[in-house]
């Protein structure tokens, strides 16, 4: 009988060789070991197949090669042993380096760095389109500058004789690889700008759906905190809804909002939104900012935290770093430490809480501490005052409005640029108020300028 000849039902993956370089005056939040670790958990999320990992510590990086000679060399030989299709640098390259690196590794490997990991996981998860749009503008800016290595093939076919590549008797001739270049440069660049054009009217329409959940008075609460803290499973289970969750790196990229209920019969709209990671690449906060105004806009953060994780407090520092990057480090915030159903001694549970500020420890897949996560909730929400001067002008008639009826108004005065408010307001609103705080009124208006000033009528005490 003849055999059966089978087929493999999936293409084989990738096999990639991980690299982690410290440069000792670039200190990171993981040491070289953990970020090596959470790089081979990058390529599993990717797809890829880990072949082998190794590592060097140096005290600045090499310009052209950006790890050492001898270590070139090394890399070389344990390419060939593992039979590696691509090396994954856990540090961001500039073009030179890849290109540099790719010619003495051999042309049939590829040189990639942590970034363009990132953004292909992000491309592989992104679903919305204006998940896929953000993605793409972040691939083509860091692509647009590494495009020359893309046509090295042509060079060499080229010129000849004793010139340079593309040279005729000394004189410097665009060849057909530099053409080619120049197209896709000019392609890129104009899909930029229409990327930028499209992300520009999905941030208008967030703005307009944000101000109109302003109007409702309903506060909003943003989920943060590093990859796979937990933040879809605690969406789900405070807000009894079914966000995708999975047990992997950004399995969630596109914020998703849902209503929760408090104790004391307030309603409070809670959003989930993409996870933070150590050295996140710039192309990303940058394309992801439609999205990430979402956090810098929200009344309050929780910030949750995989207190299972070895490297836990590093992880909340690096999101706590991000937050400030994005300057939403100004929000009242909540830290819930997640996962507590994992731990070998839950009364451990209790101690952790005293390492951070503002501290609840809690189980997002059991429910475990959500009592006391609802109460901290509407204590900062509903509960927590602050103390704020502010000068309002008279065309912002809303937050005036908002301080009356949110607020405890102290002290009103009416000044050339608008009204002076001095009182307590909710802690969720301050970010509201931003730009408007004043020490003192300015000059006060007369009783006269009140009468033939007809925009004061938007105070509602007049």
């Amino acid at each position: 009988m003849a055999s059966k000849t089978t087929f493999p039902t999936h293409p084989p993956r990738e096999r990639v060789f991980l690299v982690g370089v410290e440069i000792r005056s670039e200190p990171t939040e993981l040491s070289l070991e953990d970020s090596l670790e959470e790089l081979a958990r990058l390529a599993e999320t990717a797809g890829l197949e880990v072949v082998g990992v190794t590592s060097q510590r140096l005290e600045a990086a090499n310009p052209v090669t950006y790890i050492g000679s001898g270590k070139v060399e090394e890399l070389f030989s344990l390419v060939e042993e593992t039979l590696a299709d691509v090396v994954i640098f856990d540090n961001e390259l500039n073009p030179r380096h890849q290109r540099e690196l790719e010619k003495r590794l051999g042309l049939h490997v590829r040189v990639l760095d942590r970034t363009a990991l990132i953004l292909d996981i992000f491309a592989q998860h992104a679903s919305t389109r204006e998940g896929i749009l953000q993605v793409e503008l972040a691939q083509n800016e860091y692509r647009l500058p590494r495009l020359t290595r893309a046509w090295t093939h042509l060079e060499r076919q080229t010129g000849g004789g004793g010139g340079s590549a593309g040279s005729v008797g000394g004189v410097g001739l665009r060849g057909p690889g530099e053409t080619q270049l120049e197209v896709d440069r000019r392609l890129i660049r104009k899909r930029i700008s229409i990327l930028k054009e499209e992300l520009e009217k999905v941030r208008a329409h967030r703005q307009r759906y944000r101000q109109q959940r302003k109007r409702s008075r309903i506060p909003l609460i943003s989920l943060v905190g590093y990859t796979n803290a937990g933040k879809s499973t605690l969406l789900n289970h405070l807000t009894r809804s079914e966000v995708y969750v999975a047990d992997q790196l950004f399995a969630t990229l596109d914020p998703t909002t849902r209503r929760v209920e408090l104790p004391g019969g307030y309603n409070a709209l809670v959003t989930d939104t993409v996870g933070f990671i150590q050295k996140l690449p710039t192309q990303l906060v940058a394309a992801f900012q439609a999205t990430l105004e979402e956090i810098a806009e929200a009344d309050l953060l929780i910030h949750v935290v995989d207190i299972t994780h070895p490297n836990a407090q590093a992880q909340a520092h690096s999101v706590a770093e991000t937050l400030k990057e994005i300057h939403a480090d100004h929000i009242p915030t909540i830290i819930a430490l997640n996962k507590i159903d994992g731990l070998s001694d839950p009364s451990l549970a209790a101690e952790i809480v005293g390492e951070f500020p503002n501290a609840v420890a809690i189980s997002a897949l059991t429910g475990s501490g959500f009592d006391d996560l609802k109460e901290m909730i509407e204590s900062e929400l509903f509960e927590n005052y602050t103390h704020l001067s502010v000068e309002i002008p008279y065309t912002e008639g809303q937050l005036i409005s908002l301080f009356h009826e949110q607020g405890q108004v102290e002290y009103i005065e009416h000044t050339r640029k608008g009204v002076f408010l001095q009182g307590l307001i909710p802690g969720r609103l301050v970010a509201r108020y931003n730009g408007f705080q004043a020490s003192a009124p300015t000059e006060k208006l007369s009783d006269a300028d009140l009468i033939d000033n007809p925009e004061s009528d938007n105070d509602p005490e007049n």
